[in-house]
């Protein structure tokens, strides 16, 4: 393990949405632009302030984070563009933390947005990668649903999971949900609801699958005295870790890149998983729920299953998890929903939630996974936030 500086001094403020809607006849540049002009709002700033910019979209293109200053009129001396999906959120903030902490930038702009046209998904998917397109399309698999339950299927026969046990963490997320006014899924889940739900591709069903839609989200990283002198709420950054092509070895993915840094991460954020308060996972669908529990260190591999039976999820629970309602209840707003658990964990470590609030939060955990291929996702990550 390599010892990393930590990042004393860099702080992440101004959370920012663009509330989501199911369809949209504008352009992910339309979206990441709204992001961007929130945030140089919220913060207080002119938009010729930010000198880093990070970009994160499945439909930006052919346009890059390089294509996108033209657009909006910047001139950035520090630039990044990550498509990693789910992991995208995570890996931009540690990539802004250390321009900041080398001077590099100042205020670096954090932003991820997608549109969703009628066809817009079925277009991302044609391109999504090499991959996918050689050796999967040809035998009829179309997207990420098969490739989950493969996945999903696998866990469960593993470790005893039942459905019953991904529909708790479904039933939570939804009345988290309830609280948020851009939420996609406004009405109540019961758990026979989700028993009895469609089958999508078995054993998924229908509310183990997260909805598509059109959003953005955004955040500004910047030092803890610019941000103090701008009377911004921010949030310290403890710790990060990153990880691609984790486990290549496995024959199906059943754990993800966290179980190689979960170490450096509590040891590099002084705290230990007893310490935090609420957790973002990325939930595209339940079962990488579960693995984030596991390989972050909150219960040991395998007893996933059994640390959702001795907990409960909503805000007000025993073990507050995407307390936005995450994306499966807010719906995926394509790469925007690697960002997600970010904003909402900004807001509740600043006493400012758009939904339910965390009672006495102090440290939040956000993770991020994403880039699936057939059997496995290349991308993950995580960071520990503090209340300043």
């Amino acid at each position: 393990m390599t010892t990393r500086l930590a990042y004393d001094g860099v702080v992440a403020c101004v959370p920012v949405t663009v509330p989501y809607r199911r369809y949209s006849v504008n352009s992910a540049h339309w979206w990441i632009g709204r992001a961007l002009h929130d945030l140089t709002r919220g913060a207080g700033i002119r938009p010729q302030d930010i000198d880093g910019l990070i970009v994160s979209s499945f439909t930006v293109g052919p346009d890059t984070a390089v294509g996108l200053t033209q657009h909006f009129g910047l001139t950035p001396r520090w630039l990044d563009h990550v498509p990693m999906g789910g992991a995208s959120g995570v890996v931009g903030l540690r990539r802004a933390a250390r321009a900041v902490q080398a001077g590099d930038a100042q205020f670096v702009a954090c932003v991820a947005g997608d549109t969703n046209h009628v066809d817009s998904f079925r277009k991302t998917l044609t391109s999504f990668s090499r991959f996918a397109q050689d050796a999967v399309y040809p035998y009829g698999s179309g997207g990420a649903n098969a490739s989950f339950a493969l996945i999903t299927k696998n866990y469960m026969n593993l470790y005893g999971a039942k459905r019953e046990d991904f529909g708790k963490l479904c039933v939570a997320q939804r009345d988290n949900a309830l609280a948020i006014p851009f939420a996609m899924m406004k009405k109540t889940l019961t758990l026979d609801d989700y028993m009895n739900a469609r089958a999508i591709s078995d054993p998924l069903h229908l509310f183990d699958c997260v909805m598509p839609c059109a959003g953005a989200e955004a955040f500004l990283v910047c030092r803890a005295d610019v941000a103090k002198s701008l009377g911004l709420p921010a949030v310290r950054i403890l710790s990060t870790i990153e990880r691609h092509n984790a486990f290549p070895g496995d024959p199906i993915q059943y754990r993800g890149g966290w179980a190689l840094d979960a170490d450096e991460l509590w040891q590099m954020a002084g705290v230990t998983p007893a310490d935090v308060d609420l957790l973002e996972t990325y939930d595209d669908y339940p079962v990488i729920v579960t693995m984030q529990f596991e390989d972050l260190g909150f219960c040991r591999k395998g007893e996933g299953p059994e640390f959702i039976r001795s907990h409960t999820f909503t805000a007000d629970g025993s073990f507050p998890h995407n307390t936005s309602g995450g994306q499966l209840s807010v719906g995926q707003a394509g790469a925007a929903g690697g960002y997600l658990g970010f904003t909402e964990a900004m807001r509740q470590l600043t006493g400012k939630p758009i939904g339910r609030p965390v009672a006495g939060a102090r440290v939040a955990v956000v993770s991020g996974f994403g880039m699936i291929n057939y059997d496995r996702g290349l991308s993950s990550g995580a960071a520990v936030l503090a209340r300043a």
